[in-house]
Formats: C-alpha cells, sequence, structure tokens
C-alpha cells in the first residue's frame, strides 16, 4: 500500500470536510440557477398573463349596449360605469365565473334546506338561482311560489332573464305566461324558421297542409269546404262575393273584412278550414308531423295586422293544446311566447283566444279543459283568489262570445257628450265590468253556430245539424269538459241563447252523468227570449223568397209544438228545483232591413211565467248591452248574480 493511501487511511476527518466543502459548493450553484431561472420564467409568464387579461373596455360597452333590450340606467350610473369596469374586470373577471360555476354547482345538487350565507354570491344573484331550482321541486305548492315569485321580482337584469328562459321548463314557462303583466324577456325568443322551398308561397304551403290531413272524422261539412279551398286559385277565391259561405262563431266564414289582397284572403280560408280539422285529435298530430306549427308561425308573424288571421291561428293552438302529447312541440316551436304576448294584448277578443290556449297548457292547476267556442273570461290568468261559482253567458242568433255582450254602442252624438268616458268603452262588459265586482266568479262565455236563414249557410248538409237537440248535446259534452256543473251557477242567456239553456238543463235532468249540472243551478237570467216565439220567424217564413227560414228560425215560431213542450217541461222542472229567475224585455222595436222595424221578441213571450219580469226602453238587440256600468240593466243584472248565489261568493 502506498504512503499517501496509508495517509488518507490515518486521516477520515480531512476526507469528509473536502467532500462536504464540495457539495456545498453543487447545491449553490445549483440552487443559484433555479432561483435566476423561476424568477425569468415567472416574470415573463406574469408579463405575458397581464397582457392576455388586458380588457378593452369599449368593447364590452358595445357588447352591453347591444342586448336586445335595454334597461336605463341614471346619468351617474352612466359616468360612472367605465371606471368601475377599468378597475374592476382584471380582479373580478375569472372570480366571477369561478363563482358561478359554484354556486351553479352547490344550488342544483344540494337540498333546499342547505344554508346559502357562505356561499360567495350577491343576493340577487342567489335569489334568482334558489327560485328557479324551487321550480323543479317536487312539492306542487313550492313550484307554484316560486313561478309567482319570480314574476313578481323585476330587479333582474337582463343577462338574468336570458338564463332564467333557457332553463325554465314547459311546466314554467306556462306558468309565467299565466301571470298577470309578466316579463316578457322570460321567453325565448320564436326560433328562426327556414327559409320556403323556391316557387312555393304561404298559400301553397297550407293548401299543402290541408292536403295531408285525412277526410275521416270531419263531418260532411268541413269535408266540402276543405276541398272546395284546395281547388279554388287564388284569382277565382278573390273574385267571389260572397262564394265562400259563412258557418257563423264556430265554422269557416268568408274573410270579407280583411284587406282585399288575394292571398290574404285564401289564407284565412284555408286556416279556417283547419280550425275544424284541429278540433278531431287524430288530425292534431297529422298538423304537427306535418310542420303544422311552424307554418303557423310563419303566417301569423307575417299577418300583424290582421287580427282576425291572428285569432284563428290561436284558436287552432288551442285545439291542438287539448291534448297534452303535443304539449312540448307547441313550446318548441315558440308558441309560448307569443301566447303571453297575446296575453297582454288590449283587444278582448285577443286575449281571450291566447288565455284559453294558455288555459289548456296548464295542467299544472288546471283539470278543466276549454274545447272550441269554449271561453274563459275570468280568471285568464293564475291567482290566489278561489273561485266559488261559475257564470256561463250564451248567445242568440247571429250572436257571438264577445259581440254580444259589449256595452252598448254609442251615436256621434253621444260620444261628443261624454268625451271622458270615451276610454272607458267595455268590449266585453262580463269581463270587464262583472269579473271586477265579483272577483271570486269564473266567467265563460259560449259561442255556436246559428243562421237566420239558409241562404247563408250553402253546405248541403248544414240543416241537419241545427237544431235546438243537437246543439243541446253538442255544448253539454263542452261544459262537462270544462268543469261546469261542478260549482254553483248561474246562466245569462239573450234570445235563442235562452231557448238552448232550457233545453240543455232537461236534458242534464235525463243524463247521470250531468245531474251536477241541474243540481248547481242556482239562477237563469233572460234578456228577451222568446219562451213563446217570435213573429220574426213567421215573418221569415212570409218572405221565403228573400230570407230561407233555418233550423233555428222554424223552431222559434209562435206557438211551435215544440216550443211549447219545451217551455211546459221546463217550468215545471224549474218549479221543483226552485231556480231564481230574472227576465227582461224589450219595449222597443228593432231594425231587421231596409225600412223595416218590428218587435222581436213582445214581453208577453218574454214572460216565462216565473220570477221577476223587468221591461227595459231598448231594442232586441240592445237588451243586453247596458249603456254604463251605473245603468239599470247593468245593475239589476249584478244584483240578481250575487243574490243567487250570495251564500257561495263574497261580495
Amino acid at each position: 500500500m502506498s504512503g499517501a493511501a496509508l495517509r488518507l487511511i490515518r486521516c477520515p476527518s480531512g476526507v469528509k470536510k473536502v467532500l462536504q466543502w464540495k457539495n456545498i459548493k453543487n447545491i449553490a450553484k445549483v440552487t443559484g440557477a433555479v432561483i435566476l431561472g423561476g424568477c425569468i420564467f415567472i416574470t415573463y409568464e406574469v408579463e405575458a398573463v397581464s397582457k392576455a387579461v388586458t380588457i378593452d373596455t369599449s368593447a364590452i360597452l358595445q357588447e352591453k349596449y347591444k342586448s336586445y333590450i335595454y334597461l336605463h340606467a341614471t346619468r351617474s350610473e352612466k359616468e360612472n360605469l367605465a371606471t368601475e369596469l377599468t378597475q374592476k374586470t382584471r380582479r373580478e373577471l375569472h372570480k366571477a365565473a369561478r363563482r358561478f360555476l359554484e354556486i351553479s354547482s352547490r344550488l342544483f345538487f344540494e337540498s333546499l334546506d342547505e344554508h346559502f350565507s357562505r356561499v360567495d354570491a350577491d343576493p340577487h344573484e342567489l335569489a334568482l338561482w334558489v327560485l328557479l331550482k324551487r321550480t323543479q321541486s317536487a312539492k306542487k305548492d313550492t313550484r307554484l311560489q316560486a313561478v309567482q315569485e319570480l314574476a313578481e321580482n323585476h330587479h333582474w337584469h337582463d343577462y338574468q332573464y336570458q338564463t332564467a328562459a333557457q332553463f325554465i321548463d314547459l311546466r314554467t314557462a306556462v306558468g309565467l305566461a299565466r301571470t298577470p303583466q309578466v316579463d316578457l324577456r322570460f321567453f325565448l325568443r320564436t326560433p328562426i324558421l327556414p327559409d320556403l322551398e323556391d316557387g312555393l308561397s304561404l298559400e301553397d304551403e297550407l293548401r299543402q297542409l290541408l292536403g295531408s290531413l285525412p277526410q275521416s272524422e270531419v263531418d260532411k261539412c268541413v269535408q266540402y269546404f276543405t276541398s272546395l279551398a284546395l281547388r279554388e286559385s287564388t284569382q277565382s277565391v278573390a273574385a267571389q262575393r260572397g262564394g265562400l259561405w259563412s258557418f257563423g262563431g264556430n265554422g269557416l266564414p268568408y274573410a270579407q273584412s280583411l284587406t282585399s289582397v288575394p292571398s290574404e284572403k285564401v289564407e284565412s280560408f284555408c286556416l279556417q278550414a283547419l280550425v275544424q280539422h284541429s278540433k278531431v285529435q287524430s288530425h292534431c298530430d297529422h298538423i304537427v308531423a306535418n310542420g303544422g306549427l311552424q307554418l303557423l308561425q310563419r303566417v301569423y308573424h307575417l299577418r300583424k295586422n290582421s287580427l282576425k288571421i291572428q285569432r284563428n291561428i290561436v284558436r287552432i293552438i288551442g285545439n291542438l293544446a287539448l291534448s297534452e302529447n303535443i304539449h312540448q312541440a307547441i313550446a318548441q316551436s315558440g308558441w309560448v311566447s307569443v301566447l303571453a304576448d297575446m296575453m297582454q294584448s288590449p283587444h278582448v277578443m285577443q286575449a281571450s283566444h291566447a288565455a284559453r290556449a294558455l288555459a289548456n297548457l296548464d295542467r299544472e292547476v288546471l283539470e278543466e279543459k276549454y274545447q272550441d267556442g269554449i271561453y274563459i273570461l275570468h280568471p285568464q290568468t293564475r291567482g290566489n283568489q278561489p273561485i266559488n261559482a261559475d257564470v256561463l253567458f250564451i248567445h242568440g242568433i247571429l250572436g257571438a262570445a264577445f259581440k254580444t255582450w259589449r256595452q252598448k254602442d254609442r251615436t256621434m252624438l253621444e260620444e261628443e257628450k261624454d268625451v271622458e268616458g270615451r276610454d272607458d268603452y267595455a268590449e266585453c262588459w262580463p269581463k270587464s265590468w262583472l269579473a271586477a265586482d265579483c272577483p271570486h266568479l269564473r266567467v265563460l262565455s259560449v259561442e255556436y253556430d246559428s243562421h237566420l236563414s239558409d241562404w247563408m249557410a250553402k253546405c248541403p248538409v248544414e240543416n241537419q245539424r241545427k237544431s235546438l237537440a243537437h246543439r243541446s248535446q253538442e255544448l253539454l259534452k263542452k261544459l262537462k269538459l270544462a268543469g261546469v256543473g261542478e260549482r254553483p251557477l248561474v246562466w245569462v242567456a239573450h234570445s235563442m241563447g235562452g231557448l238552448l239553456v232550457k233545453k240543455m238543463l232537461l236534458d242534464a235532468s235525463e243524463d247521470p252523468d250531468m245531474h251536477g249540472l241541474l243540481q248547481n243551478t242556482k239562477g237563469i237570467l233572460f234578456y228577451s227570449v222568446p219562451h213563446h216565439g217570435t213573429s220574426m220567424a213567421e215573418y221569415s217564413v212570409h218572405a221565403r223568397y228573400l230570407l230561407f227560414p233555418s233550423v233555428e228560425v222554424r223552431e222559434l215560431c209562435k206557438d211551435s209544438p215544440a216550443l211549447r213542450n219545451l217551455n211546459e217541461n221546463f217550468l215545471s222542472m224549474a218549479k221543483e228545483k226552485e231556480f231564481k229567475v230574472l227576465s227582461f224585455a224589450e219595449t222597443q222595436p228593432t231594425n231587421i232591413g231596409p225600412m223595416i222595424k218590428m218587435l222581436v221578441v213582445p214581453t208577453q213571450s218574454a214572460n216565462l211565467g216565473i220570477g221577476e219580469l223587468i221591461e227595459v226602453d231598448v231594442d232586441h238587440l240592445n237588451i243586453c248591452k247596458p249603456e254604463k256600468k251605473n245603468s239599470l240593466l247593468y245593475k239589476r243584472s249584478l244584483q240578481f248574480i250575487c243574490e243567487a248565489l250570495q251564500s257561495f261568493i263574497s261580495h
């Protein structure tokens, strides 16, 4: 062994010192390099991140102002907006995104009883998410309360409305649409519709839709008019004057009140044929499957200036909504937002058609369904007030569900004298006046077809379905589906509508399923009802060459056997059931043609023989149209309804 080796063996402590010193120097070099490199890397990354998150506040402002609805800020808010964005954007941008995700995940995966005070969120943001989650609760009361609170809070921002619109389901959307004066930003916009095929017009699309529908399960009159609509050209239809004959309130009226644009007239005619097909449940599936919902959207937006066309379209949607399996398709095609908008229309007829369609969609709170011709005038929206009784309005010959019950028309001289009251004119006094005076009532109005003569209904088989017996059975089925008979009830009828009421009550007495209707009838209000016939029917017979009397008018002939039996049987039943009865009789003649005036229903015919009879100095058309809210006609009618239902309603 060498001397050097021996020296090393003898001096182990020296070796340790040399090794430790070298290790320290190496560690120092490596550590220094890491620190220096790390500092350079971090500096570079910080600079890069700083550039990446630099926000152009002018771009943010531009995007903000592109919002489809603007919130008007005060002057001070506008002045401070740019400064606040500049100061807060850098430090809040990522934090806000993180908070949004955290809040969403927590709220939608934790129970409603979770204590949310620890969540880092602004109170109004938290409230929106809580309410949205509650709309999905398993408890019905919780869902209803959440929908009400959503609609009543008007402090949401635009982005919150848009967020809610994308989250809410059909049930919640319908509930919001049936809430008074709801903010329309809660609803998604109507989906963009594809362009029409080259060479096709809306008229062609409607014809194709009609042609795709089966002709089964519809009566011969619907088949007749459908085939007519399919074969007539635009020019020939436009050239006809009265060639498209009227069904009245529930049929296929020729759109004489529309503009002179031929295509619009044909569209209206096709739509009213679709109304008839939409009454058949099996046809509803065909309408949806063949793109009918989207096509109706296109026509609806194209004809915004035609209230009549829009009503017919919504009438079809209301009929389709009777089938619950179609509800989702109706919502997906954007109809809930359209109906919500139409509900806020100042026109009573528009709002009432939309109310019927939404009521048929609202299976959350309603069990009743409103078939074609049954309109709910009050309540048209969801509310907290209980409904304790029903009042049902039925018009007469040539009447309708709304126009029959309007306020008395004023002459030019009367309008000039009463300038202040001109804006208070009631298009439908049961909706405007009665609903306000008796909020605990459900007010319904019925519409059915009626004609003065066969000249107005050219369908070859039309006369077979115009008798009182047919009308009675038809309406009883509709009223049962609407829940009429489950609450105390008062009937209000004008002219032939009163005969129809008597026939329905007699038919109900013979049907075990309709006994509720009979037992819950508490009163009947008759406006010039020809209990013993009318001389107008005889006049029609004598003027046969000018006015061919229809089945309804022939049944009104004075002292006809059918009318006598109806009256005798009803009187017997009314006395047994102790119905309250009030009758109004006209005393002024009515204009029924050029230079022809006559007393349509004399006092002796309007006198049923039981109850009170009040003569009013008006003609037959205005006997059911009060001049003012404080007129005798309305005040006495209101008093009768309240007295008949006094133990069931609060007044």
